[in-house]
């Protein structure tokens, strides 16, 4: 351990470093005009549109029966609609034809500033606050660049703004994701504002996650909360510091300013409504808050003028922490997290070197260790199978909705069959593994070694795939480099330090039902987010191996260690 706190001087370095790039970014100029968002109209138009169309699925009559009333209505400003219409698999509704409608107004420069809200609902409710609300409100800021129905001059803006009305966002953001991919309007975004749910009586909040570890810039996270604190009273709500770093390294950010802050449009995203479904009494028209309604519009009003008005908007979506008023760097984390397994690196190679000095038995280690991450190979396995079997989505690459099949409930009978199956090759594993006779010191501190070199390669598979991904393995290697020292202390103090070694996963695992509300289905919709594609299949293999090890670090630490002799068979 000496070594460990001399090689522990390399964090000094970096931690500096993240306290010199923990700065303030201020938000853009305010407008001088007052916003023009008419709240008794945007209230009108979401009741027209949840009353008329209450049952807005993509594919339905009602979902075209939308889309030309949003034709319509800006029609009626001389804005024509560009179509862009495509099939796709819906969760829970099937193949269907999609449309995303884009009204265009031509700026002085080609840049584009985007405003998008899904037009479409789950058909559960009328959908009045998610997101008839924001489809009107969409409507209400294309008004002032009308050129015909009204006594007003009509703007003319500096960039290009699109009025993007998406279909499929209550099923994972398909539209936005399908923009995103195709549009060129979406590569030359600098600026994307997602309208969802503006009218729901809870606090306003921002969300900012995406996928691939990206965040909005700080002057577009700064300028909205402004914007919003303004019209509001009180700033809005957004993820804590502990949550945002967790979904940079688990990527799991549901909405439509996720696909594209994944394309490398800077987004973010205005919402009162949950992201695990609005509660039926509060998407309903008695529902909603017409006076947040207008807030938010007059806030999304004032906000979509400041970007406008900036020659040069900032448009990085490198990765982020917003701390209050404070940003740090995803940079700097990133060189923290791994300078930060160095010592562990050390001690490691320190130990593997006095174990061959030695001359301890490290092959039948390796061996045990193997026959442990073949059992977690299948399970992945498995996992893929399931995904094949339609129990699992398994695309597009976007979070599912996790109000929607397949993750609303435990698919029992697949999860049946999968536990059968896990069962049965952890029973032909467990014929190698159970001890017959007690392993000696040596043999458990070969065994420490190896588990520590394992440790180390899951680590380097981890930061080539996301650096970020480290903060769930970093409990794990300094909890249980602690267990060769404590292996003559009480049992329950070897349990206290392998279970602290645990916090990782765990962590992910709260962090994600408390944001999408799953409770007992977390680690379900965490496997959809393995078979979609959304945690990479190698973080997928690099976890199954951890939990190999982990399987390792606590047979020897419950003393139920086996070393695995050669065999001389099959």
């Amino acid at each position: 351990m000496r070594l460990v706190r001399k090689v522990s001087v390399v964090l000094v370095a970096p931690l500096l470093l993240l306290v010199l790039t923990l700065n303030r970014s201020g938000p853009l100029p305010a407008p001088t005009l007052p916003p023009s968002f008419d709240p008794a109209a945007a209230v009108a138009l979401t009741t027209e549109l949840a009353s008329l169309n209450p049952n807005r699925v993509p594919g339905s009559p009602g979902a075209a029966t939308a889309a030309e009333w949003y034709r319509e209505k800006l029609a009626l400003y001389g804005l024509p609609v560009r179509e862009d219409r495509w099939e796709e698999d819906v969760p829970g509704v099937g193949r269907v034809e999609l449309e995303n409608l884009a009204a265009v107004v031509p700026g002085t420069l080609d840049e584009t500033i985007v405003i998008v809200a899904h037009r479409d609902n789950n058909g559960r409710t009328a959908g009045a606050n998610d997101n008839a609300s924001g489809t009107a409100a969409l409507v209400e800021l294309a008004r002032p660049y009308a050129t015909v129905g009204t006594t007003e001059s009509a703007r003319t803006p500096l960039h290009t703004l699109v009025f993007l009305s998406t279909d499929g966002g209550a099923y994972g953001a398909l539209g936005a994701a399908r923009f995103a991919a195709r549009s060129p309007l979406a590569r030359r975004a600098v600026a994307v504002i997602s309208l969802d749910g503006l009218a729901g009586a809870a606090r306003p909040r921002l969300e900012l996650s995406g996928l691939d570890g990206r965040s909005p810039p700080p002057a577009l996270v700064a300028t909205a909360t402004r914007r919003i604190a303004s019209e509001t009273g009180s700033a809005p709500r957004r993820p804590a510091g502990l949550t945002q770093l967790v979904s940079l390294a688990l990527p799991f950010g549901f909405g439509e300013q996720s696909p594209l802050l994944t394309s490398g449009a800077p987004a973010i995203r205005i919402a009162t409504a949950s992201d695990a479904g609005t509660p039926a009494g509060n998407d309903e028209l008695e529902g909603l808050d017409r006076r947040r309604l207008g807030q938010l519009g007059k806030a999304s009003e004032t906000l979509l003028s400041s970007l406008d008005a900036a020659v040069e908007v900032p448009t990085s979506t490198d990765g982020a922490v917003f701390l209050g008023g404070r940003v740090v760097r995803g940079w700097a984390l990133q060189l923290l997290l791994l300078a930060a397994v160095l010592p562990f690196g050390a001690a490691t190679l320190d130990l593997l070197s006095r174990c061959r000095l030695r001359r301890l038995p490290l092959s039948s280690a390796w061996r045990a260790l193997r026959a442990r991450a073949g059992v977690w190979l299948v399970l992945v396995l498995l996992l893929g199978l399931a995904g094949v079997a339609g129990a699992l989505p398994t695309g597009p690459r976007l979070p599912p909705p996790p109000d929607q099949p397949p993750v609303d409930s435990w698919p029992f009978g697949v999860a049946a069959l999968l536990l059968v199956a896990a069962a049965l090759v952890w029973l032909r594993a467990r014929t190698q593994l159970v001890p017959r006779v007690r392993a000696t010191p040596e043999e458990e501190l070969a065994a420490y070694a190896v588990a520590f070199v394992a440790l180390l390669m899951v680590c380097g598979l981890t930061a080539l795939v996301s650096p970020y991904g480290l903060l769930f393995v970093l409990p794990s290697l300094y909890a249980w480099l602690w267990l060769p020292q404590l292996r003559r202390a009480s049992g329950w103090v070897t349990d206290v330090v392998f279970g602290a070694g645990l916090i990782g996963p765990a962590l992910a695992l709260v962090v994600l039902s408390e944001q999408l509300d799953l409770g007992v289905r977390t680690p379900l919709y965490t496997a959809a987010l393995a078979t979609t594609g959304v945690i990479p299949w190698a973080s997928t293999i690099a976890f199954a191996a951890w939990g190999a090890i982990a399987a390792l670090v606590g047979a020897i630490a419950a003393g139920r260690y086996a070393p695995v002799a050669r065999s001389s068979g099959r």
